[in-house]
């Protein structure tokens, strides 16, 4: 390819720059925890999703090593032919219990998960009613099923409720209605008892997102089912073992027999090489602290509480979190950007959310406090965000 052909992607660039959209991605030094070595500096970690402080647990380092000596790294292979461990098998029977489900299918991401589902259940002469701020792997996977799409206002049931009534009256083969469990950029909860409630009237599946809800919602982290007591009710219930479980992963809970299913139709599952042993084997440990002790979710929300309640009081707008997601927002994408560059100077890794994650205009410094955050991390982070937030005129 000559360079006349790529002479675009020099303008698309450029203009991202322009923008305040282009993405500088900082190189982290160190193992994950409340701080972090990054691009040569010691900072405290306001921006992962290690939600309990799992990513560097020693009971979890040491299971994926123990697992490395019996079994190596990887399967080899896919799950339908010499991929499945029994370190799998094991996971998903852990998991199964965790979630009060019937059964677990797990895979090897959130995302991947997700594709799993939605080309699986729904495809040319179906519906699918997603809400309008559904995360990028549930649109990436309705694009790919080529099932059609509805979009239903933000956690508006009025909204949803005519969606699910013109699905009605246009006769599709099926309709699945799609929802974050936990919205990722705003930190709010779905409604999702009366989200159940429109589905059961409707006949439609229900399928809910919860990678931001498990290991943060629920008793012990169980997620948003456990949080309404909607165990049954649930069509589908998709999660991640990368935020709160500090690993990498996905999984799938519900009935057997939709389990059953996605074992003989779920593209990643068959095409697709099994999840490692080490991620495997430190999933595992990180089920068996949650099953055990809930004082890491209790202190999580605790920390994030402080935190939320400090900024507020300062005079910044956290949006409408219900959660420990705390975006400060600010509007402006150079803002957001130049925010995000003083706090590093401060000592705060906190990145700048800005489009496409977010709509235009409503760009912000996404805060993820986790349970490992001691109150002198806490302070020194309110004390560089009213320095910044003070310099920059935002409040």
């Amino acid at each position: 390819m000559t360079g006349d052909k790529i002479d675009f992607l020099h303008q698309e660039l450029q203009a991202l720059r322009e923008a305040g959209t282009y993405i500088d991605i900082r190189t982290i030094e160190s193992a994950q925890g409340p701080t972090l070595r990054v691009n040569g500096r010691g900072v405290l970690n306001f921006c992962s999703n290690n939600y309990l402080g799992l990513a560097n647990h020693p009971r979890i380092n040491q299971a994926a090593i123990a697992a490395i000596r019996d079994y190596g790294i990887a399967p080899a292979g896919v799950r339908t032919i010499s991929g499945t461990l029994d370190l799998h098998v094991a996971l998903e029977e852990k998991l199964t219990r965790f979630k009060g489900s019937e059964a677990v299918l797990v895979l090897q991401s959130g995302f991947l998960a997700n594709q799993a589902v939605i080309l699986a259940l729904v495809g040319k002469g179906d519906l699918v009613i997603s809400d309008a701020l559904n995360n990028a792997s549930i649109i990436d996977g309705v694009r790919l099923s080529h099932a059609e799409f509805a979009l239903y206002d933000h956690c508006n049931m009025a909204s949803l409720s005519a969606r699910l009534e013109e699905a009605g009256a246009k006769g599709y083969r099926r309709v699945l209605v799609i929802t974050d469990g936990v919205f990722g950029m705003d930190g709010d909860i779905a409604p999702l008892p009366e989200i159940v409630e429109l589905c059961e009237r409707h006949g439609a599946m229900i399928m809910v997102d919860d990678a931001h809800g498990v290991g943060v919602l629920g008793r012990g982290g169980r997620g948003i089912a456990d949080q309404f007591r909607l165990h049954g009710r649930v069509d589908v219930e998709v999660g991640t073992l990368s935020k709160a479980f500090g690993v990498v992963g996905g999984m799938v809970a519900g009935k057997a027999q939709l389990i059953d299913y996605l074992r003989q139709r779920a593209r990643p599952f068959l095409f697709s090489s099994a999840m490692t042993v080490p991620d495997t084997a430190a999933c595992i440990a990180a089920v068996e602290l949650l099953e055990t002790s809930e004082h890491l979710v209790d202190d999580l929300w605790t920390n994030s509480g402080y935190f939320k309640g400090s900024i507020n009081r300062l005079g910044f707008d956290t949006g409408k979190s219900e959660t420990p997601i705390t975006p400060v927002m600010l509007g402006g994408e150079q803002l957001a950007q130049e925010f995000s560059r003083r706090l590093f100077d401060a000592g705060v890794f906190a990145m700048a959310i800005t489009f496409p994650t977010v709509p235009k205009g409503s760009a912000r410094i996404r805060v993820m406090i986790s349970a490992t955050h001691e109150h002198t991390h806490l302070e020194k982070g309110i004390a560089a965000f009213a320095q910044v937030g003070k310099s920059l005129g935002v409040i």
